[in-house]
C-alpha cells in the first residue's frame, strides 16, 4: 500500500487511494460525533492553511480537522501577510519550508499553484482549490456523501448542473465519478460548458435540464461564479433560474430516492430553489459534515506515522 505524498488532484490518485481515503474518513466520521471530538493522532505535527482566495467551508473544515487530530494548526491570512507586499509564491514556499510544517493546505486563484508548491516543499501539500483546475477534497467528500446515502459508489446516474466552465468542483467530480463507472451528465447553458468538455471528461453533455435529470440518482447543483465571468455569459439570474434552476417539479423527473447536493455557497432562488435546498432529499449539510471527516483522513494519511489506525485511537 503506497503512502500518499500529496493530494493535488483526483487524476493523480489511484482507485485504491480513493477507497482508502473514504474508508479512513468513515472512522473519523464517528470521531466527530463523540462527546469529546479529539484524538491524539497528529500530536506534534504542524498543519498550515494557506488560502489566497476567500473560503468558509473548506478553510474552516481543514482547521477543525487539524485540531480534532491534535495537530498544531496555523491559518495564514494572505490579506495580512507579506504577499500583499509583493512576495512571490516561491519566497512564500521557502519561508514556510524553513518553519518545517508537516502539511500545507493551499487554495490559490492560479491553476497549478499547489503543484508548484509541492515541487518546492519537503512536506505534504493538499490542494484546497486552484483556479478552475481542481478541488480534490470536495470531490472526495461528495463521493463519501454519495456512498453513505446510496450504499455504493458505482452504477449511478449523476447530473451536475450549472456553471461547468468555471467549476473546479465539476472537473474533480467528473474524474472521480467516472473512475467508478458512473454515468455522469453535465448540464448548463452553452456559454457555461466548454467545447469538447464531454470528450475530455467522458461525460454526457446536455443543454436542457429535464432530459439531464431524467432518472438521475444524484443531482449536484453548482453556483454561478460571477466573480470568474470575464464577460456577460448569462442574461440574468431570473432567466437562469427559470431555465436551469432545480425546483421541486424537477425531483419527479429524477429517481424516486434521488439526493440533491451543492458544494456551497448557494445562490438560493438561482441554481436551486429553497424548497429543494431545505427539502428531505437535500444532503447539503451532510456534505459539510462529511468534509471534516474526509479532511481529517487526508491529514492523517499525509502526516501520520503509519502506526495505529483511526479505529484504534483512544477515546
Amino acid at each position: 500500500m503506497r503512502r500518499l505524498r500529496h493530494v493535488l488532484d483526483i487524476a493523480s490518485l489511484e482507485r485504491d487511494d480513493i477507497l482508502r481515503i473514504l474508508d479512513t474518513a468513515e472512522a473519523f466520521f464517528e470521531v466527530s460525533r463523540r462527546p469529546v471530538r479529539k484524538v491524539p493522532t497528529l500530536r506534534g505535527k504542524t498543519v498550515v492553511n494557506l488560502f489566497y482566495e476567500p473560503s468558509t467551508r473548506t478553510r474552516t473544515s481543514f482547521e477543525i480537522a487539524g485540531k480534532r487530530l491534535s495537530a498544531d494548526t496555523v491559518n495564514m491570512s494572505v490579506a495580512s501577510s507579506s504577499v500583499t507586499k509583493g512576495e512571490s509564491l516561491y519566497d512564500t514556499a521557502k519561508t514556510l519550508e524553513a518553519m518545517h510544517p508537516d502539511v500545507v493546505v493551499v487554495r490559490h486563484g492560479a491553476s497549478g499553484a499547489p503543484h508548484y508548491l509541492a515541487s518546492e516543499l519537503a512536506c505534504g501539500v493538499i490542494n484546497a482549490g486552484d483556479g478552475m483546475h481542481a478541488h480534490p477534497s470536495q470531490a472526495l467528500l461528495d463521493a463519501f456523501t454519495i456512498r453513505r446515502h446510496k450504499g455504493r459508489l458505482s452504477g449511478l446516474r449523476i447530473a451536475i448542473c450549472g456553471d461547468i466552465a468555471h467549476s473546479r468542483v465539476a472537473r474533480s467530480n467528473c474524474v472521480l465519478l467516472r473512475a467508478f463507472g458512473n454515468e455522469v451528465r453535465v448540464v448548463g447553458p452553452r456559454t457555461l460548458i466548454p467545447p469538447r468538455f464531454g470528450e475530455a471528461f467522458d461525460v454526457r453533455v446536455f443543454h436542457a435540464l429535464e432530459p439531464a435529470l431524467e432518472g438521475a440518482d444524484v443531482i449536484m447543483c453548482l453556483r454561478i461564479q460571477r466573480e470568474r465571468l470575464g464577460e456577460p455569459l448569462l442574461p440574468s439570474n431570473r432567466e437562469y433560474s427559470r431555465t436551469f434552476g432545480v425546483g421541486p417539479q424537477h425531483l419527479s423527473i429524477a429517481a424516486e430516492d434521488a439526493i440533491v447536493m451543492h458544494p456551497g455557497p448557494m445562490n438560493r432562488g438561482v441554481e436551486i430553489d429553497p424548497r429543494v435546498a431545505d427539502g428531505p432529499q437535500s444532503v447539503v449539510l451532510d456534505q459539510v459534515e462529511a468534509g471534516v471527516a474526509v479532511r481529517m483522513a487526508l491529514l492523517y494519511l499525509l502526516a501520520g506515522d503509519g502506526g495505529s489506525s483511526p479505529e484504534q485511537e483512544p477515546r
